[in-house]
């Protein structure tokens, strides 16, 4: 692991996984600076952790923009998790005119990557996406083609395709930006106990949210032990970059893309939707 003292960016860390990451990585010694949705919140976490905070509302691109601007003023940026994200209630359209699910769970946090990259790059950074075991549950059925998720039967199938595309956007991030310094890699946290969900409906939304009928499910603390473990290690000695970590195990995706050909057209993609945003 590297010891050195790191300025860590985690989104989403008002509450759960994110919190709790910028607590145990605080503890450790290193910078630390959490956004969030919630002003009240974030700001009562910045309070207790001593740290800066940014407000960001994902599902509204311009202030992706202007969190970027704030976040290129810190010196360096030696990671960002891009933890960011949720289950919606129902499928439904960003003011930007994106399936919420999708912008607000990749395309977000991929913009807010892309604005940072020279930052990034300069700092020789570690790129952290959050996926999730939904990847697998939801996800492995997913259509390149639809990234606006018209034809997804649920939400859930939307979120896991979400999932699934953050570990595709790992390994093309990597792929493209690698030589450059950049250093990406995701995780899956377990089927931690947050309140990410506390207002979904349905099958998953329970299955997140009930402890006791889900005795397997773990603490945010748990849960964020996976994220600070990639936040503080060495790339190539404590993770492969590119690739997709169930905590020190490489996570296997039912999806398959052997050729990186999916990946790449996404990637692509992407940059086609966030064209406007990245002028």
């Amino acid at each position: 692991m590297n010891e050195a003292k790191k300025t860590v960016v985690i989104t989403g860390a008002s509450d759960g996984i994110g919190k709790a990451a910028a607590k145990q990585l605080k503890n450790l010694g290193h910078k630390v600076v959490i956004t969030g949705r919630n002003s009240e919140k974030t700001m009562a976490v910045a309070k207790e952790l001593e740290v800066p905070y940014h407000l960001c509302d994902y599902a509204d691109l311009s202030q992706v923009v202007r969190l970027a601007e704030e976040l290129a003023a810190y010196e360096r940026i030696d990671v960002l998790a891009n933890n960011a994200g949720g289950l919606q209630t129902a499928l439904a359209k960003t003011k930007d005119g994106f399936d919420k699910t999708f912008q607000v769970n990749l395309l977000a946090g991929l913009l807010l990557t892309l604005l940072l990259k020279e930052k990034l790059i300069e700092s020789g950074a570690t790129v952290i996406q959050t996926s999730s075991i939904a990847s697998n549950l939801y996800g492995s059925d997913f259509d390149p083609s639809d990234l606006q998720n018209e034809h997804a039967a649920s939400v859930r199938k939307a979120y896991g395709y979400s999932k699934l595309e953050d570990a595709l956007m790992t390994r093309e991030l990597q792929r493209r930006f690698g030589a450059e310094g950049i250093h990406a890699v995701a995780f899956e946290p377990g089927v931690a106990r947050t309140n990410f969900a506390s207002d979904a409906k349905g099958f998953l939304g329970a299955f997140y949210r009930s402890p006791l009928r889900y005795p397997f499910t773990i603490s945010p603390e748990k849960g964020a032990e996976r994220l600070t473990r990639l936040a503080i290690g060495t790339p190539n000695t404590d993770f492969i970059p590119g690739e997709l970590y169930s905590y020190k195990k490489i996570y296997r995706l039912k999806f398959k893309d052997p050729d990186g050909m999916i990946a790449k057209k996404f990637f692509d993609d992407c940059l086609n939707l966030l064209s406007p945003y990245l002028a």
